[in-house]
C-alpha cells in the first residue's frame, strides 16, 4: 500500500481496524447469533438508524455488531477499501481522504453506514456518473438468515445473492465486510449555482449535463439541485480542483441550501469548498430539516453547540418526538390537527421530472425538494443481466432517472385513511413510471408491493435459499406499514 497526496482538509493519518480486529468482531457477531432463540426474528442490536419507518418490536436480543464499525484496510494501488458493514460514511471518508481517494458515491448524511446504503438506499451528486453505492462493490461477506457467512461476488456460487442484495433491506442477510472501489479526488470543489424560473428548462439542462459531463465548457464532477418553487429552482454543479484560495464554511452559522439562492438567471453564483466540507455540505442542517428544531433561527443557532449541528443529533430529537408524540401535542395545543410524516425519496425518469414536480408542488404542501440525477454505471460488471442487473432495484440500464427527495409533514385531513398523502404519492410515482425507496413509510398492498419490488421470482428464490426458516422478516413485512 502506498500513501497518496493528502487533501488540505484531511484529518491526518487514518485509523484502520485491521483484519484481526475485524475477525474478533465477526466472532462476537456469530456468538450473538447463536444466542438468539430459533423462534425469534433476527435483528441488529443497534441504537441508531437512518430509517424513517417503524422498526418491528422484538424482545429477543439482537446481533452484536459492535466490532463491525470500522475500515479494515485501504489499498491505494488498487483503489479499493475493505470496510466493515456497520462503518459509517463519515469514518470511511476520514480513512480514504488522506490518500486522495473517496468512495464512488458518498450519501449525504454522516451516519449512514456502508452496509445500509448497499442493502437500501444510497445516492449523491456523483450518481449521474457513478450510479448507486452497490455498483462500486466488488464483493460482500454476508451473514445469511441461516447463520452462514458467504462471500458473494458478481460471478460464482453466490452471484445470485450479490445481484439480489441491493434493496433487500436486511431480509436476506447482513453485510459484515464489503470490498469497494474508490476514486481519486482533489482537495477542493468549485461550485456553480444555476438558477431557473422554469422546471422544464431545468430538466432539459440537467439531462444535457448528464450526457455531456460538462456545462459551458467546464467539466461537471458533481450534480444535484434544489426546487424552492415552480419558478425558482437551481442546479448545483461541482468541479474538482487543485487550485488554492478562500473556501466557504457551512458547518456553523451559514446554511448551505440558503447559500445557493440568487436572483440572476444568466449569471451563475459561484462558491468553493474543501472536498470534505463538500461531501458533508447537507449534513449540518440535514438538508433543510434543521429548521423544524429552530436550528436555523439566528438567535438560537448562535448558542447551538457546533458539534451538535449534525444529522445524528437531529435523529435523537426525532426519536424523542416519536416516543412522546411531542409534535402532535404541540399542534393539539394550537388547535391544529396532527401531522402525517411525508419523508420519501422517489426516482422518476428524467423526461417526467418537471411534470412530477409540478404535480407535487400543487398537491403536497412541502418545499424545498432535492433533485439528484442518476444512471446505472456503464459498463455493468461481468455477470450482470442486460435487462435488469439488480433485480430488486428496478432501474433500466442506459436510462437517466432523477431522485426527488422531500422530507417534512402535512396536516392530517379528517376522514382520510392513514397515510393518505403517502398513498397518493405512491400511486402517482407508479403513474410516472417511477420507483420509491423503502427507508420510510410505505402503504402498498402485498400484491402491488411484490409486483414492484420482488423482481418477479427473484426475491422468493433468494429468500428460500438464504433464509429458508424465515429467521429474518420478509421484505413486505419489514417495509410496509400494517395497522
Amino acid at each position: 500500500m502506498r500513501a497518496g497526496r493528502r487533501p488540505s482538509d484531511s484529518r491526518g493519518t487514518p485509523t484502520l481496524r485491521g483484519p484481526e480486529a475485524h475477525r474478533a468482531g465477526v466472532e462476537r457477531l456469530l456468538t450473538s447469533y447463536r444466542a438468539i432463540p430459533r423462534d425469534a426474528n433476527i435483528r441488529l442490536a443497534k441504537k441508531t438508524s437512518n430509517l424513517f419507518r417503524a422498526r418491528a418490536k422484538n424482545s429477543a436480543p439482537g446481533l452484536d455488531v459492535s466490532g463491525l464499525d470500522g475500515v479494515i484496510s485501504v489499498d491505494t494501488d488498487a483503489r479499493t477499501a475493505d470496510v466493515s458493514g456497520m462503518c459509517t460514511y463519515e469514518d470511511l471518508v476520514d480513512a480514504t481522504l488522506p490518500y486522495g481517494l473517496a468512495p464512488m458515491v458518498v450519501p449525504q448524511l454522516k451516519t449512514i453506514t456502508l452496509g445500509g446504503a448497499v442493502t437500501g438506499l444510497g445516492i449523491e451528486s456523483t450518481s449521474f456518473r457513478n450510479g448507486l453505492p452497490h455498483e462500486s462493490v466488488l464483493e460482500i461477506d454476508v451473514l445469511t438468515g441461516s447463520g452462514e457467512i458467504v462471500t458473494a461476488r458478481p460471478e460464482g456460487e453466490y452471484a445470485d445473492l450479490f445481484w439480489g442484495f441491493p434493496n433487500s433491506y436486511g431480509t436476506l442477510g447482513y453485510s459484515i465486510r464489503l470490498r469497494i472501489q474508490l476514486e481519486p479526488v482533489k482537495p477542493y470543489v468549485a461550485l456553480r449555482h444555476l438558477r431557473f424560473d422554469s422546471l422544464e428548462e431545468l430538466q432539459t439542462t440537467m439531462d444535457r449535463i448528464v450526457n455531456d459531463r460538462e456545462y459551458d465548457g467546464e467539466t461537471v464532477d458533481y450534480l444535484d439541485g434544489v426546487v424552492f418553487t415552480a419558478h425558482e429552482s437551481y442546479l448545483i454543479l461541482g468541479r474538482q480542483t487543485d487550485e488554492g484560495g478562500p473556501v466557504s464554511d457551512y458547518t456553523g452559522n451559514d446554511i448551505f441550501y440558503r447559500s445557493i439562492q440568487h436572483s440572476s438567471i444568466n449569471h451563475p453564483k459561484t462558491d468553493r469548498l474543501t472536498i470534505r466540507d463538500y461531501l458533508w455540505r447537507w449534513d449540518t442542517d440535514w438538508f433543510w430539516c434543521s429548521r423544524a428544531f429552530g436550528a436555523q433561527n439566528p438567535k438560537i443557532r448562535r448558542f447551538w453547540p457546533k458539534s451538535l449541528l449534525r444529522s445524528s443529533f437531529y435523529w435523537k430529537i426525532i426519536a424523542l418526538d416519536h416516543r412522546w408524540d411531542i409534535g402532535d401535542r404541540i399542534e393539539h395545543r394550537k388547535g391544529n390537527p396532527p401531522r402525517e410524516r411525508v419523508v420519501q425519496d422517489v426516482e422518476v425518469p428524467i423526461e417526467r421530472t418537471a411534470d412530477f414536480v409540478h404535480w407535487f408542488l400543487e398537491e403536497v404542501p412541502i418545499e424545498p425538494l432535492w433533485l439528484c440525477p442518476l444512471r446505472l454505471r456503464e459498463p455493468a460488471p461481468a455477470g450482470a443481466s442486460a435487462q435488469r442487473p439488480w433485480p430488486l432495484y428496478p432501474l433500466e440500464p442506459k436510462r437517466t432517472y432523477v431522485n426527488i427527495g422531500f422530507w417534512s409533514s402535512v396536516p392530517v385531513v379528517a376522514g382520510e385513511p392513514e397515510g393518505a398523502a403517502n398513498r397518493l404519492i405512491e400511486e402517482k410515482v407508479s403513474d410516472f413510471d417511477g420507483h420509491k425507496s423503502l427507508y420510510s413509510d410505505s402503504f402498498y398492498s402485498r400484491e402491488d408491493f411484490e409486483r414492484l419490488y420482488y423482481g418477479g421470482e427473484h426475491y422468493a428464490a433468494l429468500k428460500q435459499k438464504y433464509d429458508s426458516e424465515s429467521r429474518l422478516l420478509d421484505l413486505f413485512s419489514k417495509a410496509v406499514q400494517r395497522r
